[in-house]
């Protein structure tokens, strides 16, 4: 006997469609010969379009490098025609504040979005109907769904307790009335509970600062690997400190904790050590960007910078008939292996 299955797609906000002036989550889907179709994350996957001429605010010379199929990032709405289903988008005009801000949102939201999901789905309940009674009253009350949902890892009776929905029933006259009901079942609420203390363990943040050091002394490699020793033993346990190497003499710090405040002051202790070290043997070391909490995309794209200089350095290095060499102001070193510090 064949049974109905729950319906388990649904935007993630009450909202069926975005605002103007809004940055949302978008992926390419497709090219064409104006511009590129994207899928909007939050709002169940409709389609909007990037005309090519919103791409960048300089001279385009390479499509590809601005925009490529099956990339996510965040974009700014432009139109929306509600009739038609049409929504316009730019990515020339969002700002790092909106991509910083949509980044976080939407994080938050598919987290949220992930624990409906999986509820509704092993409930055998629609989506939908979950986000009505449940989802979107939360976000309409705190803001977003999340901080209700970190709520709810401690006290989820005063939370959930007081959402509801209207039930009509046809009484004993024949007459339908409407009476007010929980919201959730107790199969249904036990279910959530479970999800969100599950998923909602708190996540260590980022941290990290940008420095560059240099030492042109003799020994000034082992001078600045003794120095990114002393930035490291800044660290503990519960807030540890890595010093990694950009591209001499650019370094970066970094350290993952529960506590922004305590990661910025370890940094800043960590900083103030190696340039106490770095400066007892007259070497230099400048910060260039203080300690801060760094966002995935922030990470991404130092990942996606050392992995590009690593591949430009690999070509150098093969270039076996080239007598120059380079200074590269003694910062190219390997801290974790004393026998291999210099690269010639």
């Amino acid at each position: 006997m064949a049974t109905n299955s729950p319906n388990l797609e649904c935007r993630m906000y009450e909202a069926k469609y975005p605002e103007v002036d809004q940055a949302v989550m978008i992926q390419v889907k497709s090219m064409a010969d104006s511009g590129a179709y994207v899928a909007l994350l939050e709002y169940n996957n409709i389609e909007g379009m990037i005309l090519f001429s919103e791409l960048s605010r300089r001279r385009i010379r390479s499509i590809s490098s601005l925009i490529k199929v099956g990339r996510i990032e965040p974009v700014m709405v432009l139109r929306v025609d509600k009739e038609k289903g049409y929504i316009d988008l730019s990515k020339r005009r969002v700002s790092e504040e909106d991509i910083s801000a949509c980044e976080e949102r939407y994080n938050k939201s598919k987290l949220v979005h992930s624990i409906m999901r999986h509820v509704a789905e092993t409930m055998g309940i629609d989506l939908e109907d979950l986000y009505i009674h449940v989802g979107w009253p939360l976000y309409r009350k705190y803001g977003h769904a999340f901080e209700a949902f970190k709520l709810v890892v401690s006290d989820p009776d005063s939370i959930l307790n007081s959402l509801t929905r209207e039930i009509k029933e046809v009484g004993p006259d024949g007459k339908e009335v409407t009476k007010v009901a929980p919201a959730l079942s107790e199969e249904v609420k036990d279910a959530l509970v479970k999800n969100i203390r599950r998923r909602m363990t708190p996540q260590p943040l980022k941290i990290r600062a940008d420095i560059e050091m240099k030492c042109f002394q003799f020994d000034g490699v082992l001078h600045i690997k003794e120095a990114m020793r002393k930035a490291e033993a800044a660290g503990n346990d519960d807030c540890p400190v890595k010093i990694k190497l950009v591209a001499p003499p650019a370094y970066v710090l970094n350290t993952q904790t529960l506590d922004k405040e305590q990661g910025i002051a370890i940094l800043t202790k960590a900083i103030a050590a190696c340039t106490e070290e770095i400066e007892r043997h007259k070497g230099k070391l400048a910060v260039k960007e203080a300690p801060r909490a760094v966002s995935e995309r922030e990470d991404k794209l130092l990942a996606e910078q050392m992995a590009k200089l690593g591949r430009e350095n690999e070509e150098i290095s093969g270039d076996e008939d080239s007598e120059e060499e380079e200074d590269t102001g003694m910062g190219e070193i390997d801290v974790e292996n004393s026998g291999t510090g210099i690269r010639e």
